[in-house]
């Protein structure tokens, strides 16, 4: 089902990959729309047993793409390192397959939670307080993940 990776020589195991997307700043989500074409938006998120969970809008193209084709990528580029007379650069990255879902009640209290944690992570006390006073402003996505495959050159 899932094509394979061309580089086997820069492939990395699934427990590396993992930390990759565990320890990523932010990761691009990747959709079709009914128009057929594709839409990739960078975005925060958080990883938790096997799950990417971010927030958005409540209205908008990645939540529309999403409810016309809920398949999705997700792509996270970790640590990178320009290597100019080499012509090449080293990486690490994480690529992602899986299906996109709204969540509702304490997994979407618990997903907003895990960001305020990753980002805020000095400031619980009062991500506590503003999830209280905004959360019903956003939605949040799931994505199960039924795909990884990361890559590293080093």
């Amino acid at each position: 089902m899932f094509s394979e990776m061309r580089r086997k020589d820069r492939q990395i195991g699934t427990e590396a990959a993992l930390e990759v997307l565990k320890n990523g700043e932010y990761g691009v989500l990747s959709t079709v729309g009914d128009n057929g074409y594709a839409y990739g938006i960078p975005l925060s998120y958080t990883y938790n047993d096997n799950k990417i969970y971010f927030h958005c809008a409540k209205e908008g193209t990645k939540l529309d793409n999403i409810k016309f084709n809920s398949k999705v990528s997700f792509c996270v580029v970790g640590k990178t390192e320009v290597l100019p007379c080499k012509f090449s650069t080293n990486y690490e990255s994480v690529i992602v397959f899986g299906e996109a879902f709204e969540i509702e009640g304490e997994e979407k209290k618990k997903g907003l939670m895990d960001i305020v944690k990753k980002y805020s992570s000095g400031f619980t006390t009062e991500g506590e307080k503003y999830l209280e006073a905004s959360a019903h402003e956003t939605k949040v996505v799931r994505i199960d993940i039924r795909h990884l495959t990361g890559k590293a050159r080093k």
